[in-house]
């Protein structure tokens, strides 16, 4: 399993050079894009694409630490912090983790088109998605998956 410094620099490299995903870029307006780019010995590592308003719900990644950074456009990352939504923008070039799980949802909330390269430790093999209902997490479902978004 990759340490989450170890996978920082994996999402990091790999953003630097578009060689190594540019081809895979897609975007669609009906639902969100995303393509393996590489099946790692103790990871995965994806390409995801955003229109403005395109978002996931909130949901953890099992077992799964994640890293992502931020390609090009602006994202919104939100965790809950005692019981309450806490937000953060991202800029292209900055790396959000997402520690084993953790409960976060990730949106574009820009104008723009955003491009985003994702890595999980150990590969990912499951979501649980939850509500947040007076200020506590409910789970609603848990879906096995080897893929960063439940179709």
């Amino acid at each position: 399993m990759l340490t989450l410094s170890s996978l920082a620099d994996t999402v990091t490299t790999v953003a630097a050079d578009p060689r190594l995903w540019r081809q895979h870029v897609h975007f669609d307006s009906g639902s969100r894009y995303w393509h393996r780019l590489a099946t790692l010995p103790d990871a995965d590592l994806w390409l995801l694409t955003w229109w403005p308003d395109q978002q996931t719900d909130l949901h953890d990644h099992g077992e799964a630490t994640a890293a992502f950074t931020l390609v090009s456009g602006s994202l919104e990352e939100v965790r809950i912090s005692d019981g309450r939504r806490v937000s953060r923008s991202l800029a292209p070039g900055q790396v959000s983790w997402v520690p084993a799980g953790a409960v976060h949802d990730v949106g574009n909330r820009g104008t723009s088109p955003a491009i985003s390269i994702h890595a999980y430790s150990p590969r990912l093999t499951q979501m649980t998605f939850w509500d947040l209902d007076d200020g506590s997490l409910r789970r609603v479902s848990t879906v096995l998956t080897d893929e960063p978004e439940v179709a």
